[in-house]
């Protein structure tokens, strides 16, 4: 059931106040002026690392081929020439903070990069304010113990801001303040047996993992073209789909992404009724899974709370309704990188019952 928060804000409907009473995770600092073997240390301290490493090892065992194990192997006696920095020194990094076991930090990065079922949001209000909301599901309910939100630092200062989980060097949400905020979708297309296709890719192919180049985008990306730019045409290990907000009217888009390029570009239209744009794990051009229909839901609840009242919190309420919100469902995360200070994750502590509201 929800919690009584959560009640109050899907009966009254309002635009402000109530995130704040809602459950969210820890924040971790990410200091990138230090090197990269150090900068995940400050995990430990938030997390138990006998949990983390625990938590690890459940995921590996159930999310992993047992052949990626000995295909990681030659990887880890050569880690720099098939993984870019900062990303070696990082997993470096993270395998001392999980106990040392380098392989199983690589195989947990990238065990991250193909399971995750996610809906998102990109919407414009009648004033040109750009919202962006999603959850990510993922089949580990152990994760919601491990998802935090990151603020990456140089000199002092915020740079970018993220939600992930612990031992994860990349990110599927995050937000560059004053610029763009980034979602990641997996691409229904791609399926478990493409495995091998993705190691492949990322280590012989030298081309990057989804999560990274959501993070390299946000740290290096000058402004919301820049991005878009960037994630339409960086050559990646798998599909994916790449919801992408700004700063200005009109600036949002959904990049749907083959591994050499976009395969579909579809930006917001509001002069012509195209205020938001809704992304699943379907190509939107193709007909949505009958059995867990999530975009025709969230669509008709858009339409029905209409582009005057659009803001954070009604897309809060999307975001839990029925076939939306699911049990797999670990967080949902509002955005807005106009209004950086109201970066807000939710924790869905036991996910989203079937009958919500």
């Amino acid at each position: 059931m929800f919690r009584t928060a959560e009640l109050l804000l899907l009966l009254l409907g309002l635009c402000g106040s109530l995130r704040a009473q809602l459950p969210s995770p820890p924040t971790v600092v990410i200091n990138l002026d230090e090197e990269p073997e150090l900068r995940w240390l400050a995990l430990k301290k938030v997390f138990d690392v006998d949990y983390l490493s625990k938590a690890a090892a459940e995921i590996i065992e159930a999310t992993v081929p047992k052949w990626v194990h000995h295909a990681v192997i030659p990887i880890v006696k050569s880690l720099e020439k098939y993984i870019p920095p900062p990303y070696a020194g990082e997993i470096r990094g993270l395998a001392s903070v999980l106990g040392g076991n380098l392989a199983d930090a690589i195989i947990l990065n990238f065990a991250y990069e193909f399971t995750a079922f996610c809906t998102s949001i990109v919407a414009q209000d009648k004033n040109g304010n750009v919202f962006h909301g999603r959850n990510l599901d993922y089949p580990h309910p152990v994760l919601r113990n491990l998802t935090m939100n990151l603020v990456f630092q140089k000199n002092g200062k915020a740079v970018y801001y993220g939600t992930s989980f612990a031992g994860y060097v990349g990110l599927w949400t995050g937000m560059s303040p004053n610029k763009f905020t980034i979602s990641g979708d997996q691409r229904g297309t791609e399926h478990w047996w493409n495995w091998w296709k993705n190691v492949v890719s990322a280590f012989l192919f030298h081309r990057s993992p989804v999560s990274w180049l959501v993070r390299e985008t946000l740290e290096e990306a000058k402004d919301f073209e820049d991005a878009v730019t960037r994630l339409s045409t960086t050559p990646l290990i798998t599909g994916v789909y790449y919801i992408v907000g700004g700063v200005r009217a009109g600036e949002g888009v959904v990049i749907t992404r083959d591994r050499k390029g976009p395969a579909d570009i579809r930006p917001l239209d509001p002069l012509n009724g195209g205020w938001y744009r809704v992304q699943t794990n379907v190509d939107h051009w193709l007909p949505p899974p009958k059995k867990l229909n999530r975009r025709d839901v969230v669509m008709k609840k858009l339409d029905a709370v209409g582009q005057k009242r659009i803001c954070k919190d009604k897309l809060y309420q999307v975001l839990s309704l029925s076939l939306v919100c699911l049990r797999t469902t670990i967080y949902t995360t509002l955005m807005s990188a106009a209004t950086p200070r109201e970066y807000t994750t939710i924790l869905r502590e036991k996910g989203c019952l079937k009958k919500t509201k």
